[in-house]
């Protein structure tokens, strides 16, 4: 069992980027096309969080011509190159499931003054 602490323990990231539910992200994932990588912008509200250490997550979820998209990152995989936090939102629940029948203007989550 040890063994596999070591394991998890290298594969984690330094320092982890501060995902926080109801914050609109911008998330640059590394995409491979054949034998070329690209980076592609995936921009969303964070509705959940899943899992720690290693197997630790995140669900970011937006609207693409009016069709609700959502995609789970693993926090410490290497292909999510960086996390950039858009605007606080300002939410009393850990899971923002709620959003998923919500359409427009409906679906928007309160910005946090900090």
């Amino acid at each position: 069992m040890d063994a596999l602490k070591l394991i998890a323990q290298d594969s984690l990231k330094e320092n982890p980027p501060k995902v926080v539910i109801g914050d609109t992200v911008k998330v640059h994932v590394k995409i491979r096309e054949g034998e070329r990588e690209r980076i592609q912008l995936f921009e969303g509200t964070v509705i959940a969080r899943n899992g720690s250490g290693v197997s630790e997550s995140f669900t970011v979820r937006r609207l693409s011509y009016g069709v609700g998209v959502e995609r789970v990152f693993p926090l410490h995989s290497p292909n999510v190159v960086k996390l950039e936090t858009v605007r606080r939102g300002r939410v009393r629940r850990a899971k923002l499931y709620y959003l998923r029948g919500r359409v427009g203007k409906a679906a928007k989550v309160k910005e946090q003054l900090r």
